[in-house]
């Protein structure tokens, strides 16, 4: 069973930066297709990054230029770093977890809260 742990949110100004980390245990980090998903109160949650195993990566448009995704193989975490934040950004941020291969279900992570102040 895989779980993913987030850290790294918290309050910041806007204008400025953070970075998240989510951390994979349990299965083969490399053949999973990691994400960073965010929800805003009153919101849908929506995709902000994606990566795959083999690191290609895409953005939604609203960071795009601003955010950027990596995942360290041998320390089985996905990161993303966040710059230019800006109060639209503030939201619970999700790591999700699926294989490449679309079989099995998505993992999700508890959430890490990222609070935007202008």
């Amino acid at each position: 069973q895989v779980q993913l742990v987030e850290s790294g949110g918290g309050l910041v100004q806007a204008g400025g930066s953070l970075g998240l980390s989510c951390i994979f245990f349990g299965d083969t980090f490399s053949t999973y297709v990691m994400e960073w998903y965010r929800q805003a109160p009153g919101k849908e949650r929506e995709l902000v990054a994606s990566i795959t195993p083999g690191s290609s990566s895409s953005f939604a448009d609203s960071v795009k230029g601003r955010f950027t995704i990596s995942r360290d193989h041998l320390k089985k975490t996905v990161y993303l770093q966040m710059n230019g934040l800006m109060s639209e950004d503030s939201a619970i941020y999700y790591c999700k977890a699926y294989h490449y291969s679309r079989h099995g279900p998505d993992f999700w992570g508890r959430g890490t809260q990222v609070t935007i102040s202008s």
